[in-house]
């Protein structure tokens, strides 16, 4: 699933990740909120991530940076995304009839 949620994200985000993607990946966020917040807030707003849900994990009396905090909240988007879609995919095998 890590390939998917990997894959997911260089796709909505437009940036390419390394096999060990996950700290450039946090490190590319750190980036943002640093040096282009605006982008950050689009990036955000294209994967789907709730603002509110970010608002409350930047508040937390959390040891983490808000790269991490932030990069985890994009992950469990794309996670809920995989199980979103794959519980709706349709049946391939179904006859024309079947369908609507």
């Amino acid at each position: 699933m890590n390939d998917t949620i990997k894959l997911g994200i260089e796709k909505e985000a437009g940036i390419e990740l390394p096999e060990d993607w996950m700290q450039p990946f946090v490190a590319h966020i750190n980036h943002l909120v640093d040096a282009d917040f605006e982008k950050l807030i689009y990036l955000l707003y294209r994967i789907d991530v709730s603002e509110h849900k970010i608002k409350q994990l930047l508040e937390s009396k959390s040891e983490a940076t808000a790269g991490e905090l932030i990069a985890h909240a994009i992950i469990e988007r794309q996670q809920e995304k995989i199980v979103s879609r794959n519980a709706f995919k349709q049946d391939t095998n179904m006859g024309e009839e079947d369908k609507w």
